[in-house]
C-alpha cells in the first residue's frame, strides 16, 4: 500500500491507532486517536454526515458561544471571519467571481463580503434550514442541506471560489467534503480552509477548555498544518498560501484546483510525537486550573 491509500486510511478511520492520552478523562469516557501512520488527530468512532449536521442544525446553533451552543455574532467569531476575509482580498482577486462558502452558518461571512461592495456572486450551501432563512433574509441565495448532497444535483451551480471556515473539523468525512470541493469548482478555482490552530503548535488554551464533556465525534478532526494540506494535496488541490499559524490563533491555506497529486509535497507528523504533545499540553494546564471558567 502506498502513502496516499495509507493517508486516506487514516482519513477514514480505518487504520491503526492509539488513544491521545486523557482524552477519556478529559471528554468523560470518549476516545480521541491519533493515526500511527501520519499522525492525523481524529475520532474514529464517529456518527454519520447527516447525523452531525443534524446535531450542529437542531442542537448547537443558538443564541449564546458557549460549551453548549454556537453563533457567529460574537466579537471572537467577527474577528476571525475578518482576517479570513481581509487575507482573501489581498491574496485573490474576486471581482465578478463566484463564491460559495461551505457551511454557511447564520451568513455573517458572505454578508461581511457583500458590504465590500465587490462585485461577485455569492452563494451558501448550509444545512440548517433555520439558517438559510437568515441567508434568504440577507439576500444571498443559498442551498439548505450538507455539502455531499449538493453535490449529487445534476445541474448544480459551480464557484471559482470556496470557502471553508471552521467547518471541515465538523465533517464526518473530510475527504468527501474536499472530493466535493473539487468537483463544484470551476478550472484553477480557490479554496479557503481555515480553521483553529491547536496541533502541534505553542499551547494557546488549557487542554481542558478545549476538550468537552460529551461525544467528540461533534468535533471529528483536530488539524495540523500537515494534515491539512495533505488532505488538499491528496485530492489535487495546490497549496500557494499558507498563514503563519505557528503563533496565530488561526490555521489558514489557500488551495488551488490541480489536475495532479504532488506527493513530493506530502508531510507527514510522528505520531509518537503528537502523543507526547498532548502529554506537555496536559500537564501544562494543571497549573491553570484554578482559572477555568
Amino acid at each position: 500500500m502506498n502513502k496516499i491509500d495509507k493517508i486516506i486510511r487514516d482519513f477514514n478511520g480505518s487504520s491503526k491507532t492509539i488513544v491521545v492520552p486523557y482524552s477519556k478523562k478529559l471528554s468523560g469516557g470518549y476516545e480521541l486517536n491519533i493515526s500511527r501512520f501520519s499522525g492525523l488527530v481524529s475520532v474514529i468512532k464517529r456518527r454519520s454526515s447527516k447525523q452531525i449536521a443534524d446535531a450542529w442544525s437542531k442542537k448547537i446553533f443558538g443564541n449564546k458561544f458557549s460549551k453548549n451552543q454556537y453563533t457567529a455574532k460574537v466579537p471572537a467569531v467577527i474577528a476571525r471571519h475578518t482576517y479570513v476575509l481581509e487575507t482573501i482580498l489581498e491574496k485573490i482577486n474576486i471581482k465578478n467571481k463566484k463564491i460559495c462558502d461551505l457551511g454557511a452558518g447564520e451568513g455573517q461571512f458572505l454578508e461581511m463580503l457583500k458590504n465590500k461592495k465587490i462585485k461577485c456572486d455569492l452563494f451558501g450551501i448550509e444545512p440548517s434550514k433555520k439558517n438559510c432563512n437568515l441567508l434568504k433574509k440577507k439576500n444571498i441565495k443559498n442551498f439548505s442541506g450538507t455539502v455531499e448532497e449538493y453535490n449529487l444535483i445534476k445541474n448544480k451551480r459551480k464557484f471559482d471560489i470556496l470557502t471553508l471556515m471552521w467547518t471541515l473539523c465538523n465533517t464526518s468525512n473530510c475527504m468527501d467534503i474536499i472530493k466535493a470541493a473539487h468537483n463544484l469548482l470551476n478550472k484553477n478555482g480557490y479554496i479557503i480552509i481555515a480553521e483553529s490552530s491547536r496541533m502541534l503548535v505553542p499551547f494557546k488554551k488549557p487542554i481542558q477548555m478545549y476538550f468537552g464533556k460529551g461525544n467528540p465525534d461533534i468535533h471529528p478532526f483536530h488539524f495540523s498544518k500537515n494534515s491539512l494540506t495533505n488532505l488538499l494535496l491528496i485530492n489535487k488541490f495546490k497549496p500557494v498560501y499558507v498563514n503563519r499559524y505557528i503563533d496565530s490563533d488561526y490555521l489558514l491555506i489557500i488551495a488551488k484546483k490541480d489536475v495532479a497529486i504532488h506527493k513530493k509535497k506530502i508531510k507527514l507528523d510522528n505520531f509518537i510525537k503528537v502523543k507526547n504533545f498532548f502529554k506537555r499540553w496536559y500537564k501544562e494546564s494543571e497549573n491553570y486550573k484554578d482559572e477555568l471558567i
